[in-house]
């Protein structure tokens, strides 16, 4: 058997700064690192071809995303058709590897008669449907919301093409729960991350993290949100540290002095901010998915607080302070910030995470799914 592996990526995997693109390079990495030889497929429409995916990649290959609004009034899903590529195809029929699809986004060419016969298989990164009626809740925008509530339709619809795979290969336990009930052969396998160790500090930090991609409405509203219930009614220093922060969002912080905002930290200095902080606090109205900026604050800083959906069956609920009550969360934030965190609690945390979110296991789980006769 040729240790060889096609993943069809959505957008280039480098650099690895945002949820869905870190699964992709760090699994990518990981098959490397595994003895696989990946040959790796890009649509490219915001982000430049990288030379840093040679180190892991016999071969890259790099497709122009279509874009356009003629391409929203098509009966396939947005995200779907604007990743169609005769090229792909052709580029797929030069041999008989198996071949990974990242994403609903990257399978127009799945169910093609011309690969009828190869081992194909979906990493679900999320119920894409759920995900799109989730971001139309959030907009205020009246377009967006309908482009948002249209594309959750074709999506769900499109969502038969899982029949075209072999195997998928899901991202979450709520996810597993809604595809293994859809498509027999489901794996829950949880997403790649860039982190080896587990770096936690002991002691106290004197400050409170909320970290993410600013840019993104979910992650805006959460954040204003904690600015007004939960922010504002404490003496603590809150650092809220991010991707292009809009101006609604800047507003809501700057009304309180305790707050203080780091847009586009490096990935260093996001690093230190993460490492640094006594609580990291991180909540969603949006339970899709896995979020990654959790697992990256549960390996590098100390205490996690966050709400329900955040954590719900994610395997990481052991490792986190829960509240979904503003005064039960205000409340246990002073609790918290007098207490050190121990060697102890980094050994719990170290039995979380190792367990369950391991690189190296995770790409031997996929690894059994995709040679499975």
């Amino acid at each position: 058997m040729e240790k060889k592996l096609h993943i069809v990526s959505f957008t280039v995997p480098f650099p690895a700064d945002y949820g869905g693109v870190i699964d992709v390079f760090y699994k990518v990495k990981a098959l490397h690192e595994a003895g696989y030889e990946i040959i790796l497929h890009c649509f490219k429409y915001d982000r430049a071809p990288s030379k840093e995916l040679l180190k892991y990649c016999s071969e890259v290959n790099y497709y122009k995303r279509k874009t356009g609004i003629r391409y929203s009034l098509k009966k396939e899903p947005y995200i779907v058709i604007t990743r169609s590529s005769k090229k792909l195809l052709e580029n797929l029929l030069k041999d008989d590897y198996p071949i990974l699809f990242e994403g609903i986004h990257t399978t127009s060419t799945i169910a093609h008669p011309a690969l009828k016969d190869r081992k194909k298989y979906i990493r679900m990164h999320n119920i894409e449907h759920e995900y799109y009626l989730g971001l139309a809740s959030v907009t205020k925008k009246p377009v967006r919301k309908i482009f948002f509530q249209t594309e959750a339709k074709k999506l769900q619809s499109f969502e038969e093409i899982i029949h075209s795979a072999d195997g998928l290969a899901v991202i979450s336990m709520n996810d597993f729960l809604y595809y293994s009930a859809k498509h027999a052969n489901t794996t829950l396998i949880p997403a790649f991350h860039e982190n080896e160790n587990i770096i936690s500090q002991t002691g106290k930090g004197d400050y409170i993290l909320y970290h993410g991609n600013l840019s993104v409405e979910e992650n805006e509203k959460a954040c204003i949100y904690l600015a007004n219930n939960i922010f504002s009614k404490i003496d603590y220093k809150v650092i809220v540290a991010g991707k292009n922060p809009g101006q609604k969002l800047k507003r809501a912080l700057f009304k309180h002095n305790n707050i203080q905002l780091i847009e586009n930290p490096s990935f260093d200095m996001m690093e230190k901010l993460i490492v640094n902080a006594h609580i990291n606090l991180l909540i969603t109205f949006q339970s899709t998915g896995l979020k990654l900026k959790l697992l990256n604050a549960l390996y590098k800083g100390r205490f996690c607080i966050t709400n329900t959906e955040m954590v719900v069956n994610t395997g990481l609920e052991e490792a986190c302070y829960i509240f979904d009550n503003n005064e039960q969360m205000t409340e246990n934030i002073h609790q918290i910030m007098e207490t050190n965190y121990t060697d102890e609690m980094i050994q719990l945390r170290k039995t979380t995470l190792n367990n369950n979110f391991s690189n190296t296991v995770n790409a031997e789980k996929l690894l059994t799914l995709i040679n499975e006769e």
